[in-house]
């Protein structure tokens, strides 16, 4: 009998699933979340039907970070995305911070979604909204979610596809139908609103289109990374965009009290479609939570690992399971985090710091466009922008304007959260040193 060979095992490699439709449908279920079902009352009510202008340059601002995601993605075949490509252009110290507020927005996003989830269930079941009910119908979701990305990508990337059909149709229903009883002469600019207002209804907009980063982030499990990421991220922007700016349309033309309208996009299917169009709508916001909170999970975890891998946080983070071949306990960890966070209802202060700390990881990519074009050894693109460093400057600019607008209390709780974050970086280099 021959001896088994002794000696430390070679690292578990992540399985490359994701192909180019999987990650079109994972970019539009990471971005078409909750936001979308509130936000057009509110831009409505700040600004009138300025705020289809406020959607137009929400979808410029994207778009230009989109862009800048699509070239530096281009450029890596790995895991951790935004981490990755900062880590890459500035050194591990600001590729640490990049990656650790991108995993504390996903997680407080996660616990911010999952409540409002609560609440449209809540429609069909009413149970669902007593204390007790609320628990265990969290617990309940969130280990189904974990259990689902611990077993294997390919049921990840299977259920984030129907997750991404369950929410488009309802939509798409809604704006066919919506758009025979739009009311023009209500799609008017009567009046220019101030600057103010304006800035703060785009602001509010990031929410609704940003999540696209999360696509990118498990680039270890996606085939051909470098050509697949560019055309997924920019096909499902556009998309997007569409729907966003077709939504709004159907919502000012359809819904004379739109400004004061709590749940716009139900409203708004509830008079077309009346009491069943009503439930109809409420089924697929229900569905997009959820996917989108399937789609948090899966990239959040992703973070983890990928530090975990290169020793910047406990190694034991950066294993993959030996048959499911997923970062089973970095899944775990953020499980248990989001859990946390959704039953506490701590969520509401972290939450705060979610766009904020979006907007400074966005600002930090696309100055890594920059760098990694003129650094010496760097990864070539397979993607490769035009304009030199117009695209890249446009989108720092903006993300500036938007950071401007942001109260003392944001940027205090960001500051924090990072001083946490790097806390524990420190702490486990120091570790890693010793040893």
């Amino acid at each position: 009998m021959t001896p088994r060979a002794s000696g430390p095992r070679e690292p578990v490699a992540l399985l490359r699933t994701f192909g180019r439709a999987d990650l079109i449908a994972v970019t539009i279920n990471a971005v078409v979340g909750a936001g979308i079902f509130g936000l057009p009352s509110k831009v409505f009510a700040l600004i009138g039907t300025f705020s289809l202008v406020a959607f137009l340059v929400c979808a410029l601002f994207a778009g230009l970070i989109v862009l800048c995601f699509a070239e530096v993605g281009s450029r890596f075949s790995g895991t951790g995305g935004p981490y990755l490509y900062v880590r890459e252009a500035f050194g591990p110290t600001a590729g640490f911070g990049a990656g650790w507020l991108m995993w504390l927005a996903r997680v407080s996003a996660f616990a911010a979604n999952s409540n409002l989830l609560v609440g449209y269930a809540a429609w069909f079941y009413p149970p669902i909204a007593s204390p007790m009910g609320r628990n265990v119908f969290l617990c309940a979701v969130t280990l189904f979610l974990v259990a689902v990305n611990t077993t294997g990508v390919r049921h990840a990337a299977r259920l984030n596809n129907l997750f991404t059909a369950g929410k488009l149709i309802p939509l798409a229903v809604l704006i066919a139908v919506g758009l025979w009883f739009v009311n023009w002469p209500q799609i008017s600019f009567p009046v220019t609103p101030s600057w103010a207002p304006f800035s703060s209804s785009v602001l509010l907009l990031v929410y609704a289109f940003t999540g696209f980063e999360m696509a990118v982030i498990p680039g270890g499990e996606i085939r051909d990374p470098r050509r697949t990421i560019p055309v997924a991220l920019i096909t499902a922007i556009a998309v997007i965009a569409v729907l966003y700016i077709l939504l709004q349309i159907v919502c000012i033309g359809v819904l004379p009290g739109l400004a004061a309208s709590q749940r716009p996009v139900a409203d708004a299917a509830a008079r077309i479609l009346g009491p069943t169009g009503a439930a109809f709508i409420s089924a697929g916001i229900v569905i997009s939570i959820t996917g989108n909170l399937h789609i948090t999970l899966l990239s959040a975890s992703r973070i983890p690992f990928a530090m975990g891998e290169r020793a910047e946080l406990p190694s034991w983070l950066g294993k993959a399971h030996p048959r499911f071949r997923t970062p089973h306990l970095a899944l775990l960890l953020t499980g248990c985090v989001v859990l946390a966070l959704s039953l506490s209802g701590t969520f509401v202060y972290a939450v705060t710091i979610s766009s904020l700390a979006r907007l400074a990881t966005y600002s930090a990519v696309a100055a890594s466009l920059v760098i990694l074009r003129s650094q010496p050894g760097a990864p070539a693109a397979a993607l490769r922008l035009p304009g030199g460093p117009l695209i890249p400057g446009a989108a720092i600019l903006l993300a500036l304007w938007l950071l401007s607008n942001s109260t003392w209390r944001e940027a205090r709780d960001t500051a924090l959260a990072a001083a946490l974050g790097f806390a524990i970086y420190f702490c486990t280099r120091l570790k890693n040193a010793v040893a």
